[in-house]
């Protein structure tokens, strides 16, 4: 699905043939699906509404109004037929139900990064709360919206909550201004505190390992830390510095290439295709020697929100890798091997990583760089691919289908689907 202003459109993923179109009310400023596809819900911030389109009935459809009590954020529940809308000011959370109509209310969530969390299974909701100047979180029933456990944490400012895959264990940690992470289980006692150190900036991002035995959490100091989940200590801390001196390290560079054309397919004027490709660089990758000096920015220290540290941190399905980013390194991807707790690969880019993801189905990442190429790396090796389109298109981001087998790549204007020929066994 892609909303185009008040339209939103539904494509068949293996065709892009428009399946359905719908009109809203407003400008679309959030899309989301329901968990069984059934469902779509556009959230019109602007207009405090949300409007529901059903794939199986196109005739149906239902508004959500919130009223004069705004809307500044919408999500589904993980049964796909209830919606928790978040009002003006976060007063409130509504959840609304499609099947009975009804409507319950969760006061006073607190406006922070990650303040809603749901367990893999769908069975639970944490809530991060903010009353009487202290922190705490409430534990729902999905099933009925029942209190399940309520509990204040030790925090001083808390910034974000999630669940471990397996959802006995809640992650909560603090503001950047502490470095403080609590882990809590399901009935709300209090498992373990980490603090790595004091008096400067904290955490800047974590993430869950698949089989949530681990817990990487990134820093403003530019390092990553694993904790174990036996006894919720470090195992190991992963540091980004600007030289790669290790020679068991692969670094893969970035390189750029003039494209090689046949003087007898040249015709004047050259064909669109051709074209394109006449003028667009092309890139490939070289392997560099070690030591090698990675392109480092020294953060402004007087301003807010400084580019350093661990920006971005992701698990690879298998549990077998971890990628991560340093801010201070913009141009650098590094891939960790969790099997041994070494640094495996580091992709040097030429431009500023804008977004990595995995594969969900095997070791394969994803990387765009804000150009018109998406590049690719798993165990096997590393390559550059041309998105073959007319004009600038930049990659701002990429999502994976659930399959594998395609992404949809995304610019600021455009979007296009990369599919990828699975490899016959």
């Amino acid at each position: 699905a892609s909303c185009v202003q008040y339209r939103l459109v539904v494509r068949d993923v293996k065709t892009l043939q428009i399946l359905q179109l719908y009109t809203c009310l407003d400008q679309i400023q959030h899309i989301e699906w329901s968990s069984d596809s059934l469902f779509i819900l556009c959230a019109m911030y602007k207009r405090g509404i949300v409007q529901v389109w059903s794939l199986e009935q196109p005739d149906w459809h239902c508004k959500i109004d919130e009223g004069s009590a705004g809307l500044v954020a919408s999500c589904w529940s993980p049964d796909g037929r209830h919606i928790l809308n978040t009002t003006e000011f976060h007063l409130r959370i509504t959840v609304w139900s499609l099947c009975t109509k009804s409507v319950s209310y969760i006061k006073y969530p607190k406006a922070c990064q990650q303040g809603i969390a749901f367990t893999k299974d769908g069975r639970y909701m944490a809530v991060a709360e903010r009353r009487d100047c202290k922190d705490f979180i409430s534990i729902f029933v999905c099933s009925d919206w029942q209190l399940l456990r309520h509990f204040d944490t030790e925090t001083q400012d808390l910034f974000g909550i999630e669940w471990a895959p397996n959802g006995c264990v809640l992650a909560v940690w603090d503001t950047c201004l502490e470095y403080k992470i609590l882990l809590y289980s399901l009935d709300g006692r209090l498992l373990s505190t980490y603090r790595a150190y004091e008096w400067s900036l904290g955490i800047k991002s974590i993430a869950w390992s698949p089989s949530s035995q681990f817990l990487a959490v990134g820093s403003y100091d530019e390092k990553v830390r694993i904790l174990n989940h036996v006894t919720w200590k470090k195992i190991t801390e992963f540091e980004h510095p600007a030289t790669i001196a290790n020679t068991k390290t692969i670094v893969y560079k970035e390189v750029e290439k003039s494209p090689s054309v046949e003087t007898e397919r040249l015709s004047f004027p050259p064909a669109r295709a051709l074209a394109s490709s006449l003028f667009s660089t092309q890139s490939k990758y070289d392997i560099s020697q070690v030591p090698v000096s990675l392109q480092y920015i020294k953060p402004v220290a007087d301003r807010a929100n400084p580019k350093m540290g661990i920006g971005m941190l992701a698990f690879s399905p298998d549990n077998c890798f971890l990628a991560t980013k340093n801010d201070n390194i913009p141009n650098a991807v590094w891939i960790w091997d969790i099997q041994k707790l070494k640094l495996f690969v580091v992709l040097e880019q030429l431009c500023a990583i804008q977004s990595f993801q995995w594969d969900p189905r095997q070791p394969r990442l994803a990387v765009c760089t804000g150009n018109s190429k998406v590049y690719l790396w798993s165990p096997a090796g590393c390559v550059s691919v041309q998105v073959p389109m007319e004009g600038d298109f930049q990659i701002a981001s990429l999502s994976w289908h659930s399959s594998g087998d395609s992404m949809v790549l995304l610019s600021k204007d455009n979007f296009c689907v990369c599919y990828l020929e699975r490899e016959e066994v």
